[in-house]
Order: C-alpha cells, then structure tokens, then sequence
C-alpha cells in the first residue's frame, strides 16, 4: 500500500496544476488579454503566464500516465518495497520541481534536467517490477 501514497500525492498534485492552468486562463480572460476565440481551437494566442500553465497541465497526462501503470503493476506484482517507494516519490518530486520551473521563468535546461530525473525513476521502477516478475 506504501506505492498508494505517492500515486495519491500525484493525482493532487495534477488537481492542483488543473486549477492553476484554469485560474491563470480565467484572469487572462477576464483582464482581456485574450477571447475565446482567439483560442477556441489552440493555445497560441494565449499570454505567457497562461500558456506555461495550460502546458504543464497537458504534461501531466505524459509520463505520469506511465508512473500509474507502473503503480499498479508494482502493487499487483508485490514490488513494492522500500526502494520502490523511494523512487515512486522521487518521480513525484520531480514532477512538482517541473511544474515550478515550467511556471516560474521556465528556465528550460532546468525543466529538462527535472524531466530526464523523473525518466530515469519510471525506467527503475520499471526494471523493479520486470525482476519481480521474473524472479
């Protein structure tokens, strides 16, 4: 059950970045710099601040959708043990530093350094629950 938290932690954490992206295109809206129309069908015209939101919003449904079914796997396997869990919550960590850094200055090698971290836990996640199959 220990693999629950983080999973939990990463669905709040989406949660959460979807009422950013909305509050920031909300405001964006209301102070007119945008219309509806100007982004019904795309999410160019929209001001930096609401389309560094709306961006990192759809980033969560790319590699988390991966830690998910890692989650699961591992639970169903019973890979799930200290190790497991340090990387479940490591990949957490780093989604939550590349929503900071996305949403605060978007320094992009910082972003890709976060990214590429939080790649390289799914991938021992990953192998963890592939021994535990085998093994």
């Amino acid at each position: 059950m220990s693999l629950l938290y983080p999973a939990l932690a990463q669905i709040l954490w989406t949660f959460l970045i979807i009422l950013y992206a909305g509050r920031a295109r909300l405001a964006a809206l209301r102070a007119r710099e945008v219309t509806i129309g100007k982004v019904a069908l795309g999410n160019d015209a929209w001001p930096e601040r609401a389309k560094a939101a709306g961006n990192n919003m759809n980033n969560q449904w790319e590699t988390p959708t991966l830690f998910y079914a890692l989650t699961g796997a591992a639970i169903f396997v019973g890979a799930t043990g200290h190790v497991m869990t340090a990387l479940a919550w490591l990949f957490v960590a780093t989604r939550v530093v590349h929503t900071l850094i996305h949403t605060q200055g978007n320094n992009v090698i910082r972003r890709f350094q976060a990214f590429v971290a939080g790649v390289i836990a799914l991938m021992a996640m990953w192998a963890g629950v592939v021994l535990k199959l085998i093994g």
